[in-house]
């Protein structure tokens, strides 16, 4: 069975000015990040980029912010328009997961506006005591 896309945490691999477009450009929690402020986000992360198997084009990207001892945060997942509707966004958060697995971490999170049911069939939920989390920063 051929396998359409390969994940990679790899970061030799990852086109930083692609994933810079893709999430100044088109991702509602990024909107106009600066190249110099998602060139630091990649080198302070783990990253996972989704390439097309046969033509090695990154067409996904998933960032995580992690001591990966106790806790993860889960960020700038993305998948290309051309490549969406396909389950690449499911494959990529699995193997966000099953990478972070072994580590023993204690909570991953992360925040959407819009992709509730994906992250739900990949086995997070709501908060049980939301008012616990505080946030320091922008709204």
């Amino acid at each position: 069975m051929h396998v359409p896309y390969e994940i990679s945490t790899d970061p030799a691999r990852l086109d930083a000015a692609r994933v810079h477009h893709w999430l100044s450009t088109d991702a509602y929690w990024a909107l106009g990040r600066s190249r110099e402020k998602q060139d630091r986000a990649i080198a302070g992360s783990l990253n996972f980029g989704a390439y097309d198997t046969d033509s090695g084009e990154q067409v996904g990207y998933a960032r995580v912010v992690t001591d990966r001892a106790t806790f993860a945060w889960l960020c700038d997942v993305y998948v290309a328009p051309a490549a969406r509707g396909r389950g690449l966004g499911e494959a990529l958060v699995d193997a966000v997961l099953d990478h972070l697995e072994p580590h023993g971490l204690r909570r991953v999170m992360l925040a959407t506006d819009d992709a509730h049911g994906l992250y739900e069939r990949v086995g997070f939920r709501p908060m049980d005591e939301p008012g616990k989390w505080m946030v320091l920063g922008a709204r």
